[in-house]
């Protein structure tokens, strides 16, 4: 499907921009911010589909000592793209809070089931990842929310190219959603750094007016 060109008033494209990012640094800022959900520092990785959050969130876990990262495509579902809120309130959010260790059931997006549990313990530090962490209802729990800053068409097309011609429709229907979660729900103007990716690494940017 040929796409529109972006938006008036979208982000730039990734640039060289911003202080290269140093992993083991960021991973030294989170470990030192104050406990936002119990005794846990609960850390959003957001950005639009197919800017490579997934990627940075394991480099980031990795630097934080193997960090547990919770990856939204386990809690949303073909039927519930965004509705995942109260399934991650009630599987996720209540265990970390009381300082145990949290048990949800990842979704198996090939079998369109829910999987047997999975273990996500109260480590000082615990990613989340997907689109919309860093949705309004769990910025209160957030220490930290990064925004992997990549334009959505230059992200999405990178996503479709990712998986292939077979997952055309899925994308068709994900691009709608997507557009309207974050007309409802912009996570991007509460982020408190931009991350961008270079050629080699990563650059990172203060969040702020200039960069909103």
């Amino acid at each position: 499907m040929d796409q529109p060109p972006p938006p008036a008033g979208q982000p730039s494209p990734p640039d060289r921009t911003g202080a290269a990012l140093d992993l083991d640094g960021l991973a030294g800022h989170l470990r030192a911010l104050p406990p936002s959900c119990g005794p846990v520092r609960l850390v959003a990785v957001d950005g639009h589909a197919g800017s490579g959050k997934s990627t940075f969130a394991g480099r980031l876990a990795a630097a934080l000592g193997e960090a547990p990262v919770l990856h939204l495509d386990d809690l949303a579902t073909h039927d519930e793209l965004f509705e995942w809120t109260d399934r991650f309130r009630s599987q996720v959010l209540d265990a970390l809070a009381l300082g145990r260790t949290a048990s949800y059931r990842p979704y198996d997006w090939v079998r369109r089931a829910f999987g047997p549990p999975a273990a996500l313990p109260p480590a000082p530090v615990v990613l989340v990842e997907g689109v919309g962490a860093g949705r309004r209802a769990l910025r209160p729990y957030l220490a930290c929310l990064l925004w992997l800053d990549l334009p959505p068409y230059a992200a999405w097309e990178r996503g479709r190219r990712r998986d292939g011609p077979g997952q055309a429709e899925f994308w068709d229907g994900w691009m709608r959603a997507e557009q309207s979660h974050f007309a409802a729900d912009p996570s991007r103007p509460h982020a408190d750094f931009l991350i961008r990716q270079r050629n080699a690494g990563y650059a990172m940017i203060p969040a702020g007016p200039a960069t909103a």
